[in-house]
């Protein structure tokens, strides 16, 4: 009797779950939703009605859209070329070297390493905000105020995140590996990189998407850094979207919003399982 409740209990309770997550899941993507709505209305039918559907006479097709690339000053292709530059190379940047210290952390047990480790985890808790007007005059200074530089400072304020997952999964790595490696005479570059680097390849992918996703949707970094009037990453160039009088176009900004966010959320379909499965194994075999 108490063999035939469980299974009605259970599936009660995953009902439940299900509906619960199908809510936030939907207040999740209704404003995604309303992006892609207005990106097709006219701007006086964004104006009097942001939640209405197009009808025939707001509807606009793609019009939106071949404005969002002409409108303004600034060439919005430019900016899309400038934030696929220092996302693809900041990415880069924090997986390489900080695969490469985290090995050094969870393969050196020393005072210093693990000082250098906490020192990554400490940076993860501190607000942007106490050290964003010491980081504008220091990216002066040191001349890291271009596109061509700023991967720099991506990496120093990506390093938190991706030393702490790659630390985790290097701890589960089996260190016979390592040592059969250096007795066929492979030194410390080789071991890593044709040894231990192809073994890190779940978290690579994962780190790498988060990593990516992040450089790509930020706005406060590049704004206090470059000089916006030469280099515009994307967040920016929507943010000066304006015409005569301060006036802005809802509809052709709608439609650079959907170009900017849609190629990262392509990304983030594709490669989901990746994320879980690299986060997962970092946290179980840390």
């Amino acid at each position: 009797m108490a063999q035939n409740l469980k299974p009605k209990k259970y599936s009660t309770a995953s009902t439940i779950l299900t509906a619960v997550f199908v809510v936030v899941c939907l207040l999740w993507v209704t404003p995604i939703l309303e992006v892609v709505i207005n990106s097709f209305k006219s701007n006086n039918a964004i104006n009097l009605d942001v939640f209405a559907l197009p009808t025939a006479e707001s509807f606009v097709g793609f019009g939106n859209y071949i404005k969002g690339l002409t409108f303004g000053n600034y060439p919005f292709l430019k900016s899309v070329g400038y934030s696929v530059f220092i996302s693809v190379v900041s990415t880069f940047l924090i997986l390489l070297f900080c695969s490469m210290a985290a090995w050094y952390i969870a393969r050196v047990q020393s005072k210093f390493s693990n000082f250098f480790y906490y020192l990554c985890l400490f940076s993860m808790i501190v607000p942007f905000q106490m050290v964003m007007f010491t980081l504008t005059s220091t990216a002066d200074s040191l001349k890291l105020n271009t596109p061509w530089t700023i991967p720099v400072i991506y990496l120093g304020f990506g390093s938190g995140l991706a030393i702490f997952m790659f630390v985790g999964f290097v701890k589960g790595l089996p260190l016979e590996i390592e040592e059969a490696a250096a007795i066929d005479g492979c030194g410390p570059v080789r071991t890593f990189f044709n040894v231990v680097l192809p073994m890190l390849k779940p978290t690579l992918i994962s780190v790498g998407i988060l990593e990516l996703m992040w450089v790509w949707n930020d706005y406060l970094l590049p704004y206090l850094v470059l000089d916006i009037t030469k280099y515009r990453t994307i967040p920016i160039h929507v943010q000066y979207l304006k015409g005569s009088y301060g006036t802005v176009d809802l509809g052709a900004t709608m439609a650079v919003i959907m170009m900017a966010i849609l190629p990262i959320i392509i990304v983030y379909l594709f490669c989901q399982k990746y994320i879980i499965k690299g986060v997962a194994a970092g946290a179980v075999k840390g």
